[in-house]
């Protein structure tokens, strides 16, 4: 999503918005594949995927041994409950859900930095907006200095049991991240944050591709908004598994979700597209 962080915060909000509330919600395989795809390309570290695939098989395996509603019955558990075909399509389709919206907070994660958030809130709800751009921030450096300080007691040679160490480092990293917040505290007084009055600067336009692209993005979801609505995109799982019929007005909104969800890809694959061209133009 290189490509896509240049556009305006509010374009980069709407798009996750919409991506991650739906996501929520669709329970259509389809819409839940779309969403796992079309969330997991972007990552750029791909260890995630390390965690969230036994995350996925856990909540697979879980759900029905303690959700036994349906009325297709594959066996019997030792306990003498019902294993059903029901709760393992819903297990399925809950563990698909549930591994997409990480993927999507994720990429929202690499998309809005701190920057963004206070360019597009700083104005509305400052103090909030601040807040919450600084635990965004804090959360990877407090990971970063904990790395730094333990290979620091590791070289100094102190050979203390794991959890001591632990300890330690982690009293060290807190002391300077207490240090750091009142810092920032007294530079942002001095700066004169929360004055009335107080101008600021941002140097992110909203321009007319993002004007463009808000517009397309706004009828995309408010065309599946509609379709989900209107039961194009109905799927449940109990008391048995059924769906509403196949039809041209359902693949429309099925197409509509994921040009929605394919967006970033699309505008990356076609800004590589440009530098090719231009490469080999030169």
């Amino acid at each position: 999503m290189n490509e896509f962080k240049s556009y305006h915060p509010l374009v980069n909000f709407i798009y996750f918005t919409l991506v991650i509330g739906f996501s929520c919600f669709l329970l259509h395989p389809i819409c839940l594949i779309i969403s796992l795809i079309c969330g997991a390309v972007p990552i750029k570290n791909k260890r995630i995927f390390l965690w969230l695939l036994p995350m996925l098989i856990f909540t697979i395996l879980l759900n029905p041994l303690f959700n036994h509603q349906g009325i297709t019955i594959l066996t019997y558990l030792p306990d003498g409950n019902p294993l059903t075909l029901e709760s393992v399509v819903y297990g399925v389709c809950a563990g698909a859900m549930v591994v997409s919206i990480i993927c999507h907070f994720s990429n929202f994660h690499a998309v809005m930095t701190s920057d963004k958030l206070l360019c597009l809130f700083g104005k509305l709800i400052p103090s909030l907006s601040l807040v919450f751009s600084m635990t965004l921030r804090f959360v990877p450096h407090f990971i970063e200095d904990f790395k730094r300080v333990n290979k620091v007691q590791k070289h100094m040679g102190r050979d203390k049991p794991r959890i001591n160490r632990a300890l330690d480092v982690f009293s060290i990293v807190t002391t300077r991240a207490l240090e750091h917040a009142v810092e920032t505290a007294d530079s942002m007084k001095a700066r004169g944050f929360g004055l009335p009055g107080r101008s600021s600067f941002s140097p992110m336009s909203f321009d007319s591709r993002d004007t463009k692209t808000l517009i397309w993005l706004v009828f995309l979801g408010a065309y599946t908004l509609v379709g989900a609505v209107s039961g194009a995109l109905t799927f449940d799982c109990f008391p048995f598994v059924r769906y509403g019929s196949f039809s041209f007005y359902s693949a429309s909104v099925l197409l509509a979700y994921l040009l929605l969800c394919i967006h970033p890809i699309l505008i990356e694959l076609w800004e590589m597209r440009k530098w090719e061209t231009l490469q080999s133009n030169i």
